[in-house]
């Protein structure tokens, strides 16, 4: 084995050095009575029969569409005769010098897909065939076969297709566990990277249950096997060739592969792919909840011994739990008998759930665990999802700042008609306490918290007026409390939970 420009420092312990070497040369080191030994590691091996095998079943992705000059809504500025800026202009704005109208020109693109059903399903990603006018399905052969949308999912970034495949025999390949991955295993992608078909790169799972911020179900595979622009839709195989993940997304500040890919596991995508298959569309289950993290501060304050789970921000109405069974300040642990550990975990575990299902649902209720049994609506496009509300909305301030206290960084008054005037407060927040002014570099505005936002319980209990929320918080304090749980109330109804320190 070569090394270029290698240096190896010296270490103070011989075997600790021998055991360095070793992890750079491939050699496995082995403890005995004299000290360590060296034993050949196994390493991958050939992965010519497996690639063999799947390489008919990937597929390359061509799309085209016809992008007209008329497309575009921005004017093109006025120019004095002779700007050295003019050549630009023209090219940008696909327009002759004498101003002519733009000509429509088609755009091409490519990416990967692969085959499911020997009747002629096809995977790919969203964002391959989004906006696309024709699509076309290339095999490893020269064939080439026009393909027909039936379904999409852009929150997940996939897409199904459906080829005629005619006299031609198709290789289908299978979903496999991607549960069952684990950092440091083995990984295949096959794709058409930079238009070069049948491109088979070799990696490891670098990391599971990425969320690179993409969607609302982020649950990605991290991989090191080289994608590049083209792998897109592509699949992730493991060992035993099955598809373990649908190659999607890159880090890359050069547009290349940096050994950073992403992956949507199977798990996830078997679901989309068989509702898009049999409804053209995805169902998802639907709960009806806002939530937001459940920080340490308040785990505390809720007296939960440790920080786990999604806390009910709101309940969305005439949604499926706006009945009362669940409330804001629920903190959901478990959902149809999986755990619920971080906020980011209970939409991806509702929206994989069958829509009408009755499921059991498990919460922390004032301290105390409830078991409570709900019946899932369906997610529609225009449903709310479960999220916090950014809470950030603002009001003029009140002329009139009578019979106010301040509190933490907080100037609180009552709600009445003139304050719910100046911060345009709407009807659905029926009671609590107004903020109306949030000093700089206070604890409360550390918190972002707001004016015109309103304080509508603390603790779980609900004020009315500014001398319930100070008798609350000695309470809390006497109780050896040190943060308050403040449930707020935007303008426009939303509730969010914050926390804020009392010691």
């Amino acid at each position: 084995m070569v090394f270029d420009s290698l240096v190896l420092k010296p270490m103070r312990v011989a075997g600790a050095a021998m055991l360095s070497l070793a992890l750079l040369t491939g050699t496995t080191m082995l403890a005995g009575e004299h000290g360590f030994r060296a034993e050949a590691q196994e390493g991958p091996a050939s992965v010519a029969d497996l690639s063999s095998k799947l390489i008919d079943s990937v597929v390359n992705i061509s799309t085209s569409q016809t992008v007209g000059g008329s497309d575009r809504n921005v004017p093109r500025p006025d120019l004095p005769e002779g700007s050295p800026f003019q050549e630009f202009f023209d090219e940008f704005f696909d327009q002759n010098k004498d101003g002519a109208a733009p000509q429509s020109r088609q755009v091409q693109s490519l990416g990967s897909g692969f085959v499911v059903d020997e009747a002629g399903i096809v995977i790919t990603n969203n964002h391959v065939i989004e906006g696309a006018d024709e699509v076309a399905v290339n095999f490893n052969d020269g064939t080439k076969i026009e393909a027909e949308i039936i379904g999409h999912d852009p929150k997940t970034d996939i897409a199904v297709l459906r080829i005629d495949p005619g006299n031609k025999k198709l290789k289908a390949v299978s979903f496999g566990d991607s549960d069952g991955m684990r950092v440091g295993d083995w990984v295949l992608a096959i794709g058409n990277p930079f238009g070069l078909g049948g491109t088979v790169t070799l990696g490891i799972v670098s990391a599971i249950g990425r969320d690179i911020n993409s969607g609302p179900y982020d649950d990605f595979i991290q991989t090191d096997a080289a994608i590049n622009r083209g792998n897109s839709g592509g699949p992730l195989f493991n060992m035993k060739g099955e598809v373990i993940g649908i190659n999607t997304a890159i880090i890359s500040p050069s547009g290349g592969s940096i050994g950073i890919g992403f992956s949507i596991p199977a798990k996830l995508a078997k679901n989309v792919v068989n509702q898009l298959v049999e409804f053209g569309e995805t169902r998802r289950g639907w709960l009806g909840v806002r939530i937001q993290s459940v920080t340490d501060e308040i785990a505390e304050s809720l007296g939960m011994d440790r920080a786990r789970g999604a806390l009910v921000a709101g309940v969305i109405e005439g949604g499926p739990v706006d009945d009362g069974s669940i409330e804001p300040g629920d903190v959901i642990i478990e959902f149809d008998g999986k755990p619920v550990e971080t906020t980011r975990e209970l939409p991806r575990i509702v929206a994989d759930t069958p829509v009408g299902k009755a499921v059991d649902v498990v919460v922390i209720r004032k301290g105390e665990q409830m078991d409570i049994k709900v019946t899932l609506g369906r997610l529609e496009d225009s449903d709310e999802l479960a999220m916090a509300p950014s809470g950030d909305e603002k009001g003029d301030m009140p002329a009139d700042q009578a019979d106010t206290i301040e509190l933490y960084g907080m100037t609180l008054a009552e709600l009445d008609d003139s304050q719910r005037e100046a911060f345009k407060i709407e009807d659905s927040v029926e009671r609590g306490v107004v903020i109306t002014e949030v000093a700089p570099n206070s604890a409360a505005a550390e918190k972002g918290i707001s004016p015109g936002e309103t304080i509508v319980e603390i603790a779980q209990e609900a004020v009315a007026n500014p001398q319930e929320v100070v008798d609350s918080i000695e309470e809390l304090k006497s109780e050896n409390r040190r943060n308050a749980l403040l449930m707020l109330a935007a303008p426009t109804g939303e509730l969010r939970f914050v926390t804020v320190r009392i010691d």
